[in-house]
């Protein structure tokens, strides 16, 4: 590993952008997966900080990192959360190597600049500098790193197996929210929606083509309506066809097709109900299953914990963050459900930069964030901002 301090002023600086450079010039996309290597460079960068680490390969390639600043126990533990994978950086549209970390212009760029290596190597600096200064804290503070989130939150689940939310006492999670905070983040829903028919050959007349019986029900999902309250800091449930296949040869009649939606609900709307709305208007012949479902998390706007966050950030900003609802999903959506803690979003990547090319952060934002997780975590845990 490089040697990421730098000691031109005496004492060590952890320099956060050439660790962001680092982390992006090693691929952990999802899919296929594969944060191990990743996981390593996080690993031995805690351990290098003085924070105890553990490195869990939980299946081959795929790993968490979970790190840990003790505390004094008379508080549960502040988390500070973000994931090891990207998206895939597809195969057009990078004016520079997705994987590059080339650091020019005052950006750090790369697939995983925004979204989100970048909150990761804030909050492992946050963390060194809690660590250096030796002050006292009431609780842990716990780093947890995760593989697989950006699909099936595969990391969290984990670390929820394994115990990690009987110890939140409270949530920070480093996901892009161009340094605003994010207090509410949709529910997610994943249906598959298939149709069956009768395999035949085209030149007989013994088949019924289940692709037709699909589109039908298909054609019927576009007037689907909610009919949802409104959230104050969400826009409205939102339904998307994304995935559709069926049919086993050039030359047979369809026996089998099957589509893929996603469904994002605000707070507080139970998946059966939409489910029971949904078959009812798709009628006969379309089946649904649930493949996945992702609760939402919610904090409240006016939280003791969210007034400490927007004081911080308001300080090392200069300006009055927003305070945000989101659409996306993070790996709170695992952690946080069922527990009773303060949850909130900062991240320094750009909201809408996910998933897209040319993927960067201003350094400004990594220095920023850094002092905000390092002030949050020291006024949560009792030794003050």
């Amino acid at each position: 590993m490089e040697d990421l301090h730098d000691k031109t002023q005496g004492a060590a600086v952890f320099d956060v952008a050439e660790f962001l450079s680092q982390l992006i010039r090693v691929p952990s996309c999802d899919p296929p997966g594969g944060e191990l290597e990743v996981a390593r460079l996080v690993h031995q960068a805690l351990l290098s900080l003085g924070i105890g680490a553990e490195l869990d390969e939980f299946q081959p390639g795929r790993a968490n990192v979970l790190g840990r600043i003790r505390g004094a126990g008379r508080r549960k533990a502040m988390v500070f959360s973000s994931h090891m994978d990207t998206l895939p950086p597809g195969a057009t549209g990078w004016s520079r190597d997705p994987f590059s970390g080339l650091i020019e212009g005052g950006r750090v760029h790369g697939r995983g600049a925004s979204d989100m290596k970048s909150a990761l190597a804030c909050m492992v600096a946050a963390a060194g500098e809690i660590a250096a200064s030796g002050t006292p804290l009431e609780g842990d503070l716990v780093l947890a790193f995760t593989a697989g989130e950006s699909n099936d939150l595969l990391g969290a689940r984990r670390f929820a197996a394994q115990g990690l939310k009987d110890e939140i006492g409270a949530f920070l999670c480093g996901e892009p929210s161009d340094l605003d905070i994010i207090v509410v983040e949709k529910a997610v829903l994943w249906l598959r929606l298939s149709a069956r028919g009768r395999i035949g050959h085209v030149s007989g007349e013994g088949g019924a083509n289940a692709i037709h019986a699909l589109m039908a029900g298909l054609e019927r999902l576009k007037t689907f309506t909610f009919d949802l309250p409104a959230h104050p800091l969400l826009d409205g449930p939102t339904l998307s066809l994304n995935r559709i296949q069926g049919g086993s040869a050039n030359n047979m009649t369809p026996e089998y097709c099957e589509a893929v939606v996603d469904i994002r609900l605000p707070p507080g709307v139970p998946a059966d109900v939409i489910l029971d709305r949904l078959a009812a208007h798709l009628g006969e012949g379309i089946a649904l299953e649930v493949i996945d479902f992702k609760p939402a998390v919610e904090e409240r706007a006016d939280s003791p914990f969210v007034a400490l966050c927007a004081r911080i950030c308001e300080e090392e900003r200069g300006e009055r963050p927003k305070i945000l609802g989101v659409s996306y999903y993070s790996d709170g959506a695992v952690l946080m459900d069922g527990v009773e803690a303060p949850f909130a979003i900062i991240g320094p990547g750009h909201l809408g930069a996910s998933g897209t090319a040319d993927e960067s952060v201003p350094v400004e934002n990594l220095h920023c964030a850094v002092a905000i997780c390092r002030r949050i975590a020291l006024a949560w845990l009792g030794s003050g901002a």
